[in-house]
C-alpha cells in the first residue's frame, strides 16, 4: 500500500514548503500564510491522515499538518490528556 504521504496535495502543488512553516501566528502575515496553508490542507485528500500523524509524533511540532497550526495541535494533545485524565 502506498503511503499517504504520496497523496498529499502539499507534495503535489507549486508552493515552497515553507509555507507550511510560519516563523509565528500573530502577526497579519502569518496569519494569511497560515490561511493559504490550511487552503491547501482543506482540499487534501489525505488530511486526517496528515492531522493524525503529526498528532501521535512527540518531536512533530512545527508546522502547520492536516490544516492545523502547532497550537491548535498543541490545544487537542492537551484537550486528549485531560479527557484520559477524568476516566
Amino acid at each position: 500500500m502506498t503511503d499517504w504521504r504520496h497523496h498529499a496535495r502539499c507534495r503535489n502543488t507549486d508552493v515552497h514548503p515553507e509555507l507550511f512553516f510560519p516563523d509565528g501566528e500573530t502577526s497579519p502575515h502569518h496569519l494569511a500564510q497560515i490561511a493559504r496553508a490550511k487552503a491547501i490542507c482543506a482540499r487534501c485528500p489525505v488530511q486526517l491522515a496528515c492531522g493524525n500523524w503529526a498528532l501521535a509524533r512527540p518531536g512533530c511540532e512545527a508546522g502547520i499538518w492536516g490544516g492545523l497550526t502547532e497550537n491548535e495541535r498543541r490545544r487537542m494533545k492537551r484537550r486528549g490528556s485531560k479527557r484520559r485524565a477524568a476516566a
